[in-house]
C-alpha cells in the first residue's frame, strides 16, 4: 500500500520508464494520480532521457502531464549545497543534485522514481521518499 503522496518527482529513468509505458509504473502511476499527487520533472531530466530512438510525440504526451521545473541560477546554487553536504562532486551526481533539489522543494510529502536510491539518499536525506526503478 502507497501512502499519502502530494508530489512524486520523476528523474531521468523515472521519466523514462512512464515514456516507454511499464505496466508496473503505470499500475502506481494511477495509485498516485488518485490520491491527487502532481508529477514533476526538473527540465535538464528532459535533456538526459533524450535520444535518437525516443518516441517523440510520446514524450511530449508526458510532459503535457507534468510540472516541469526550470534549473535557475538559485536552484543551481542549492544543488551545488546539495552536493557539497553530500560528499559528491563533478559531472556525474549533477543531474542528480538539480533532481533532488527540486524534490526537496515540492509541497510535501513527496516521492521520487528514480533508478539511483543510495545517491538520493545521500542528496535527499530522508525528507523525499524514493521508490527505485
Amino acid at each position: 500500500m502507497i501512502e499519502h503522496v502530494e508530489t512524486v518527482v520523476l528523474d531521468s529513468q523515472g521519466l523514462s520508464v512512464w515514456i516507454e509505458e511499464d505496466r508496473k509504473v503505470l499500475a502506481m502511476f494511477q495509485v498516485f494520480h488518485a490520491m491527487g499527487a502532481d508529477f514533476v520533472v526538473g527540465a535538464n531530466s528532459i535533456v538526459e532521457v533524450s535520444h535518437t530512438g525516443l518516441n517523440m510525440p510520446r514524450l511530449q504526451w508526458v510532459l503535457s502531464r507534468v510540472k516541469i521545473e526550470p534549473v535557475t541560477e538559485r536552484a543551481a546554487k542549492r544543488s551545488a549545497e546539495l552536493l557539497k553536504a553530500a560528499g559528491l562532486h563533478g559531472h556525474k551526481y549533477a543531474i542528480d543534485a538539480t533532481v533532488a533539489e527540486v524534490a526537496l522543494r515540492q509541497p510535501g510529502p513527496v516521492a521520487m522514481l528514480t533508478s539511483d536510491v543510495d545517491d538520493m539518499a545521500r542528496l535527499c536525506g530522508n525528507r523525499v521518499r524514493l521508490i527505485g526503478v
